[in-house]
């Protein structure tokens, strides 16, 4: 029964997504049936990833403090309206467009279905081209929220605005370019089903820069060096947003096949989904182990570890590897993101140990768990490692991951750099006391919550 209202689903998409001029008079042929189920699927998709959006807004005001959670919601809105503009006019072109081996030469100001045959490396599936923009573009919106995650609490509104414009033309695209487009890394044959590298790394890369050179928030760290707890006001929007992107990964993942035909995408959404199961119980015995207590958040981001390093190798792992993937990823991410903030790194939520060091572990995996059936089926790169395929795979991933963390550091520190010498990069001490949300708005997000807090600092005693 599930089926049949599945299939009826997408039969209705399939209408509106394709067009009805295109079934001829006499009926549509089984090629137009095909191209329809294929756009529809990837539409849904495109759905599924667009919503994902709504995920880190709930994720990320969860983690912070009540007196910034408006401004942090409130800038997801901002980051995808940036990324639907940037990639529309330049992103699109540079990322897919025909071009050499680092970044694509055509297809800018992109103008619909009638320019396909600009965009050869997308040329493998009869998916409309306007479908495969929107899907392409709620990749890039994913990055560029995974970057203005690791600036929350203390960048001023200027700086989401303009690094926002440049990640989403001059770095994001880049990289896809690499693997996806045609570029050097897809001619090596880089295995990178739907973003382990591309959108997880590259996002959680640009975001570490960015929180180096903010620095910590205040408080974060005492006169010792020693790390403060500064805990989010809403666990429970942290759980939900956790639960949101856990769903809107089936579109993620499963998406990336364009097609539900053959039922591969079902293989995708499996591994997927075992990874993320492991992840966070992984992440929670480690947290228990080392608190002596099992830690909430730490479970949460194991789970979102494990999505993210299974999301390069879900097409190429059985689905046991997918679990210890998603093991390793749950319990190796807790580990480096305690180890970073002793280091002295204020990143409000893990952004790099969550997006960008599960993003390295899911590139490398598949150079040591990809299976020949799988390779062979999605055609790209070689066997892992474990199966007999040789070291030549996993020196293309660790090749691609470096490069790709190189290339996006670089860039990242540049940009940053110059527009902390011109505009500055942190909001004053003044403003961020009293919270982003009315120094940089004008109104808190809890207005009736905070006035309350105000009322009764005031009338608490001096000492």
């Amino acid at each position: 029964m599930k089926k049949k209202w599945l299939m009826m689903l997408l039969a209705m998409i399939t209408l509106m997504a394709y067009p009805v001029s295109a079934f001829a008079a006499d009926g549509p042929t089984n090629a137009d049936l095909q191209i329809g189920l294929d756009t529809a699927f990837t539409f849904l998709a495109f759905i599924l990833v667009f919503f994902m959006q709504a995920g880190f807004a709930m994720l990320e005001a969860g983690s912070v403090r009540m007196k910034n959670a408006g401004h942090v919601a409130g800038k997801t809105v901002l980051t995808l309206a940036i990324a639907s503009l940037c990639f529309w006019a330049l992103g699109f072109g540079l990322g897919f467009g025909d071009g050499n081996g680092f970044f694509g030469t055509t297809g800018f100001w992109y103008d619909g279905d009638a320019t396909k045959s600009v965009f050869g490396s997308l040329a493998a599936s009869d998916v409309t081209l306007n479908v495969k923009f929107l899907f392409q573009m709620a990749f890039a919106a994913v990055s560029l929220a995974i970057v203005s995650g690791g600036m929350a609490e203390r960048a001023k509104l200027s700086v989401y605005i303009i690094f926002g414009i440049l990640f989403s033309i001059v770095i994001y695209p880049v990289v896809a370019h690499w693997v996806w487009g045609g570029g050097w890394l897809a001619e090596l044959g880089m295995q990178d089903y739907a973003g382990s590298t591309v959108v997880h790394l590259t996002g959680a890369t640009a975001a570490v820069v960015a929180t180096i050179l903010l620095k910590p928030r205040l408080g974060k760290f005492n006169k010792e060096g020693k790390a403060v707890i500064i805990p989010g006001h809403n666990q429970v929007f942290t759980v939900l947003g956790v639960i949101i992107l856990w769903f809107g990964w089936f579109g993620f993942n499963p998406g990336s096949a364009l097609s539900p035909m053959g039922g591969f995408f079902g293989h995708v959404a499996l591994t997927t989904n075992l990874a993320a199961a492991a992840g966070g119980l992984a992440a929670l015995i480690v947290s228990w182990l080392y608190f002596g207590k099992s830690d909430i958040p730490a479970m949460l981001n194991g789970v979102l570890a494990a999505l993210v390093a299974i999301t390069g190798a879900c097409a190429f792992v059985e689905p046991w590897a997918a679990i210890l993937i998603g093991f390793i990823a749950g319990a190796f991410t807790f580990m480096t993101s305690q180890w970073l903030e002793r280091a002295g790194l204020d990143d409000p939520i893990y952004a790099f140990s969550v997006h960008g060091i599960a993003g390295m572990w899911g590139a490398i995996s598949t150079g040591l768990f990809a299976t020949p059936t799988l390779v062979g089926k999605v055609g790209i790169g070689k066997a892992g490692v474990f199966y007999g395929g040789g070291f030549h795979q996993l020196g293309v991933q660790i090749l691609g991951v470096v490069g790709t963390f190189v290339f996006v550091a670089v860039m990242s520190f540049i940009i940053l750099y110059v527009m902390k010498l011109a505009i500055g990069l942190r909001v004053t001490e003044e403003e961020e006391l009293m919270g982003l949300d009315i120094s940089e708005h004008g109104t808190y997000g809890y207005p009736e919550q905070m006035k309350l807090i105000a009322d009764s600092e005031s009338k608490t005693p001096k000492l």
